[in-house]
């Protein structure tokens, strides 16, 4: 996503100089950001806030032009670092441990479209739910697809786990129901219920959906999308999150996508989490999601970029005080009867004793220029040391 941009970056360091960035200076930018965004199957309403977000933070900053690739990525991973943080996460072995306390099965749903890896991802939290000595039972809801049993019982007989079907063309809502009543009947900690994929667009499949969403009232709505089908996981997930309000997607294939875009509109369009990704075809290739390794695999290496916070390289000045009348100069301590006729300024008076005037001046300019956040104190210090330079702090030795 990144490298299809240092063109624009090329052209705009052209025309810039130490001057604050107006809106026309960073056209090309915008645009070819917009273009980069849509290759990458970023949906239209992330691809604006983003912009939007770079837009604000550019315009009206002075940038070296040696620095602007480097301000803009820092930019970019600031705004979509921050994306993934508003979905939030979900522990879910805590999910189920708090379920676990109170003697009740946790019930998992899992909805998407055939052909993701849906079944494939069920079998996948199956074994790591096994691994982290969780007893599970399988729902086969799936009555739907022909073979969809068969697949689904040759992962629970690898897994040796108890699989609860009924026949084709069977209620999936009564599968699912049985799957519940076994588990609370054995004392079993997670039930694991598939479900038939279905288009979005199928409005009777859908309401079956809604229709096993009520009766098992599940703890947890995985939703779970190809990473490589871009724009279609994210429409897939909108519409799915319209019907069943899913609490989490895992994206399958994620090892052969670069771009990123899926993940990034998914949690955008839904403010729900990535909890998994897939990683390869055995059991075990089922991983967390980590913020930062998806923003290398979209970046490449991150270097020092400080993700939670990325300002403006020049933040908006402190407001100009009021002009004051000019202090009448405090009269100026006599001298103790010591041989050095040099009076010394108490401490209290002047907290840079010891340091020369121009380090001071140099100080206060700084200062005034990136104040801590939010802090009177410092703005009022800042002040203080501006009129005692203005009108002529005490001398320190020197």
């Amino acid at each position: 996503m990144f490298d299809k941009l240092r063109d624009a970056f090329s052209n705009a360091a052209k025309s810039l100089g130490e001057k604050e960035l107006k809106e026309k200076d960073i056209e090309d930018i915008l645009f070819e950001l917009e273009i980069s965004l849509l290759e990458s199957d970023v949906a239209s309403e992330v691809i604006d806030e983003i912009k939007s977000d770079l837009k604000e933070k550019l315009i009206g900053s002075k940038i070296d032009k040696h620095q602007i690739e480097k301000f803009v990525k820092d930019s970019l991973i600031s705004s979509i670092s921050a994306l993934f943080d508003a979905a939030g996460t979900i522990d879910l072995f805590e999910k189920i441990n708090e379920k676990k306390k109170l003697e009740q099965p946790f019930l998992i749903l899992f909805v998407g479209i055939n052909g993701t890896g849906k079944t494939t991802s069920l079998a996948k939290i199956a074994y790591m739910l096994q691994q982290a000595k969780y007893s599970v039972v399988v729902a086969a809801a799936d009555t739907f697809r022909a073979g969809a049993i068969e697949q689904l019982r040759e992962h629970t007989n690898r897994l040796n786990l108890k699989l609860v079907a009924q026949n084709y063309n069977s209620d999936p809502a009564a599968v699912a129901r049985d799957a519940v009543l076994y588990a609370k009947s054995h004392k079993t900690d997670c039930v694991l219920i598939d479900t038939a994929g279905r288009m979005q667009t199928s409005k009777n499949l859908m309401q079956q959906i809604e229709k096993i969403n009520k009766v098992v009232n599940p703890d947890m709505t995985i939703f779970v999308g190809d990473s490589l089908a871009g724009n279609d996981t994210v429409n897939q997930a909108r519409e799915f999150f319209k019907r069943v309000k899913f609490d989490a997607s895992i994206l399958t294939k994620s090892d052969a996508d670069a771009k990123g875009g899926a993940a990034l509109s998914i949690v955008k369009v839904t403010s729900t989490p990535i909890i998994y990704v897939g990683t390869g075809q055995e059991y075990s290739d089922l991983k967390p999601f980590d913020k930062e390794t998806f923003l290398e695999t979209v970046f490449g290496s991150l270097g020092d970029v400080d993700m939670k916070k990325i300002e403006k390289s020049e933040p908006t000045p402190e407001p100009t005080p009021e002009p004051t009348p000019e202090p009448t100069p405090e009269p100026t301590p006599e001298p103790t009867p010591e041989p050095t006729p040099e009076p010394t300024p108490e401490s209290s008076d002047d907290p840079f004793e010891g340091i020369i005037d121009e380090d001071i001046t140099t100080y206060s300019e700084i200062f005034e220029v990136l104040p801590p956040e939010n802090d009177n104190e410092a703005f009022k210090l800042g002040k203080k040391i501006r009129e005692w330079i203005k009108h002529g702090r005490p001398k320190s030795d020197q």
